[in-house]
């Protein structure tokens, strides 16, 4: 199932963001999902303090987690409209897979929180990675239900934040090329002090 690319170069040029709307059946597999998981983990860790944790949201637990948006939603945002309810059980029932991704860091030592935090998104990164390599997306999103304060205590709860939902599919569409920054733009010499 591992996609056939000459390099891990070719595969790290490949990958794309999918729309977790337009992921569709087949997602991972238990066993794949757990590889993915595993691969995720070995990001960057300094101190080895993995301040990360992964919930998978499985597909029979998507109409508690839809009643678990639609809550924190409404506590929110008195009156919510139609439209609004709506949107909150699409999003809890995207793409095959969804995995809840949370800051977990450590607090009071010696690793500083920001280092954590981009362990953190260097964790997110390669599990977005391996189940590229597997041939699958993933759509790496946030919106307010990651700032929920009642999204977060059904997952966690602080220090923890949550990073990001992590949907995962096979896409029903092609992948889009977004626009990338020019070389120029983000890379610079460094010439010592003037």
């Amino acid at each position: 199932m591992f996609n056939d690319l000459s390099s891990t170069l070719a595969l790290l040029g490949t990958r794309r963001s999918g729309r977790p709307r337009d992921l569709v059946a087949p997602g991972p597999g238990p066993t794949q999902l757990r590889e993915i998981l595993e691969i995720a983990a070995r990001t960057p860790d300094h101190g080895k303090l993995h301040p990360w944790r992964f919930v998978h949201v499985a597909r029979g637990q998507r109409d508690a987690f839809a009643a678990l948006l639609q809550a924190a939603y409404c506590a929110g945002n008195p009156d919510p409209g139609r439209l609004e309810i709506e949107a909150t059980d699409r999003f809890a029932h995207q793409a095959p897979e969804l995995v809840v991704v949370l800051s977990s860091p450590i607090p009071d030592i010696k690793i500083p929180l920001w280092e954590q935090e981009l362990s953190c998104g260097a964790a997110c990164m390669n599990l977005l990675l391996a189940a590229h390599a597997m041939g699958f997306a993933g759509g790496w999103v946030t919106g307010w239900a990651a700032y929920s304060p009642h999204v977060l205590a059904a997952f966690g709860a602080p220090p923890e934040r949550i990073a990001g939902f992590i949907f995962l599919g096979t896409p029903g569409t092609a992948l889009e090329e977004r626009p990338r920054p020019a070389f120029d733009e983000v890379v610079r010499e460094w010439t010592g002090i003037a």
